[in-house]
């Protein structure tokens, strides 16, 4: 690999600032904070007209209904590391979070249902109506949860090295000695079919936790998944959920007034398509319009691999541009919004009408089919539906007395093959999304009678939409790379790299393609910014 060339360069578009970002996502804005607490001059510099990546709240259908893009769920950001640091100034700068009480419910085909809440006797109620020795077990993972959890939030938390690792493994001895750290390790490997039916005896309970893992590309079968319907089911049980008031992109606009008025700035429509680099060192970058930005300490780009490779043109060490080429995306993500006229009817309880999430998952068999058969290219003929009622929570959203409605179809083909139901021709996304909505419809109908007579407008979003909107999502993966154990931890994105360093001294990758991956709660950001400071 040769450096590139410098001449015929644009000229400079002014005097260098100490980091230049690319992305406005909310890890780059929790990195650029960090940068200028330490004195640092810092530029962002966002594609889109709208900063916060995936993170954004907009009028998607009528006007007063605001809808949350993508991510609806900012728990994990009110509970960082980052906002123990900066909260108190982002609240100031307006930043306002609504608390979910009812969290999350499933529905099942016989009109039944499931949910956990923050209040822990009404969830041993319900346990106990389908399984007392699950009520008993409920109870001691509730009296465990918080050592055991430090071990694995710890984990999920610390940067990739050994000095951090074993410090890890020193403090979960310490607390639980050989044996139980040993347990702990067999549960962080563990798929979540294999813990669950190892830890409970209802199917229901076993369902209704299973799709926290399908959040962040982990199907049942998939091993160290157990981790993710754990720390949400005992997480909330113990917290509660956070929304944003408003849209949960009061973070946003709250981490941007920040960066402003500590002297940084956020561009917005402006797009970062090469890095220059010369001698192993990154220097600048040039922008769609023809300019060429100068960073006199670190050029930070938040953006999925594929594209940073394109951005270099090659780095020097070959096994990371290889690498780079091979990161895995999940499969991807469709988005129906609704405007409502009133919350669904669910048909197994008026009381599912106050939890922030319904699920639409019956079984973990259901939401294996559900995962494969995307995989394999094909339009899955169960799909896993997240419904998100943010209205329920946070009225502010939609004018008074309506509502708005967050569907999640997890999983969908980026590229269509075909369809595992046999009834939808298309192959393409322009032409099969009004029929695949017709069908996400038609089963959160079953469970809600009524549902369309409700809808006030609609915006269905597909796997592209989201991709063209936001190129780290690469056909529509909203996590930006499957998490899966090959491809996570040492080896996210690539082995040697998962500090968000590269083989170009300057150059740093951030976002949810790094270590620790996709949540809102930015630990990519956060490690990034620390490392540097």
């Amino acid at each position: 690999m040769t450096d590139q060339p410098r001449h015929d360069q644009p000229q400079p578009d002014q005097p260098p600032h100490d980091a230049i970002i690319i992305g406005s996502g909310h890890n780059s804005l929790v990195c650029a904070l960090y940068l200028l607490r330490a004195g640092w001059s810092v530029r962002v510099l966002e594609r889109a007209g709208t900063p916060g990546g995936a993170v954004k709240t907009q009028e998607l259908t009528l006007p007063g209904f605001r809808h949350d893009w993508a991510a609806m769920n900012i728990t994990n950001f009110k509970n960082s590391a980052f906002y123990a640091d900066f909260g108190p100034a982002l609240e100031a700068q307006g930043a306002e979070f609504v608390a979910a009480d009812h969290c999350f419910a499933s529905v099942f085909e016989d009109g039944t249902w499931f949910g956990v809440g923050t209040d822990l006797e009404a969830n041993l109620r319900r346990i106990r109506a389908l399984s007392a020795k699950d009520a008993e077990t409920w109870q001691a993972l509730t009296d465990g949860f918080a050592a055991r959890a430090a071990v694995v939030g710890g984990l999920m938390s610390s940067p990739m090295k050994w000095t951090s690792l074993a410090g890890l493994g020193f403090n979960a001895l310490r607390q639980h000695g050989w044996g139980g750290t040993f347990d702990i390790a067999r549960f962080a490997l563990s798929s979540p079919r294999d813990w669950l039916h190892r830890t409970f005896e209802s199917e229901q309970i076993r369902a209704a936790l299973a799709p926290w893992g399908m959040h962040v590309d982990y199907a049942p079968d998939i091993a160290s998944g157990a981790i993710f319907p754990y720390l949400e089911a005992f997480g909330d049980q113990a917290g509660g959920m956070a929304l944003g008031k408003g849209g949960a992109d009061t973070i946003i606009r709250a981490m941007v007034a920040e960066i402003t008025a500590q002297g940084g700035s956020v561009e917005c429509g402006t797009e970062v398509t090469q890095i220059l680099h010369e001698g192993g060192k990154a220097q600048a970058v040039i922008t769609a319009d023809g300019r060429r930005i100068a960073a006199e300490k670190a050029i930070i780009a938040n953006v999925a691999p594929g594209a940073l490779a394109r951005m270099t043109g090659g780095t020097p060490d070959a096994d990371y541009d290889a690498g780079l080429a091979t990161f895995r995306h999940a499969p991807g993500t469709v988005m129906i919004h609704l405007a409502l006229s009133d919350l669904p009817d669910w048909r197994a309880g008026a009381e599912l009408r106050d939890y922030a999430y319904v699920t639409i998952a019956p079984s973990l068999d259901v939401m294996a089919l559900a995962y494969q058969q995307p995989l394999a290219g094909l339009l899955p003929e169960a799909p896993v539906i997240v419904v998100g009622q943010p209205t329920a929570v946070d009225p502010s959203r939609a004018p008074e007395g309506k509502h708005t409605l967050w569907l999640q179809v997890r999983m969908v083909p980026g590229d269509i093959k075909g369809d595992a139901a046999g009834q939808i021709a298309a192959t393409d996304w322009t032409s099969a999304l009004e029929p695949f909505a017709d069908r996400v419809l038609d089963i959160v109908e079953r469970h809600a009678p009524g549902l369309r007579g409700q809808i006030l407008d609609m915006r269905c979003v597909s796997p592209l939409d989201l991709e063209a909107d936001n190129p780290n999502l690469v056909g529509g993966d909203q996590v930006c790379g499957s998490h899966h154990l090959s491809q996570n931890a040492l080896f996210r994105p690539v082995r040697g790299y998962s500090d968000g360093t590269t083989p170009l001294e300057g150059l740093y990758h951030t976002g949810a393609a790094v270590w620790p991956g996709a949540s809102t709660g930015a630990g990519p950001g956060t490690l990034l910014g620390q490392l540097l400071t």
